[in-house]
């Protein structure tokens, strides 16, 4: 019997498979939430974020992370006492944690944006909203993506 110095081509597809398994389903790391929570610190600026108000409308289980549709609405009467000044998105896992920002005005009529972005793999999104008495609303939905996109360096 030879003994093989490298792998075989068996051992070296079921760890390669292996590998690449984990990099799609990974779950979120401290590190993951860690970056998030501080971009969302940096919009809110310390200040609380109240569960309400904010609607982010997104597929729970999206086929392909290159584009994700998104819709978030506030509820809000935007007039000239009581509007949206901010919307902002989120995410745990993109490269970029600070998805997009929105700046809104009581002349939008609507508190409403729509749009579409990347998603890495599986992955929590949050919509924040900041309203111009200061307080800030959010809403979160949690995504599994099947097919990841935007993967960069390291998982």
């Amino acid at each position: 019997m030879v003994s093989r110095p490298f792998p075989t081509r068996r051992l070296l597809l079921q760890a390669s498979a292996a590998a690449f398994a984990q990099l799609l389903v990974r779950p979120a790391t401290a590190q993951d939430a860690a970056a998030m929570a501080a971009a969302i610190a940096r919009f809110t600026g310390g200040q609380p974020v109240r569960p309400g108000r904010v609607k982010l409308d997104v597929a729970t289980l999206v086929d392909n992370g290159n584009v994700v549709p998104l819709r978030v609405a506030v509820d809000s009467p935007m007039s000239a006492a009581d509007h949206v000044t901010d919307i902002a998105l989120f995410n745990e896992k993109n490269p970029q944690n600070d998805v997009a920002r929105f700046v809104l005005g009581p002349r939008c009529g609507k508190a409403e944006i729509a749009t579409r972005i990347r998603l890495a793999t599986s992955q929590k999104l949050v919509a924040l909203a900041r309203m111009n008495d200061g307080s800030i609303w959010s809403d979160t939905v949690d995504v599994i993506v099947v097919l990841a996109a935007c993967i960069e360096g390291d998982p």
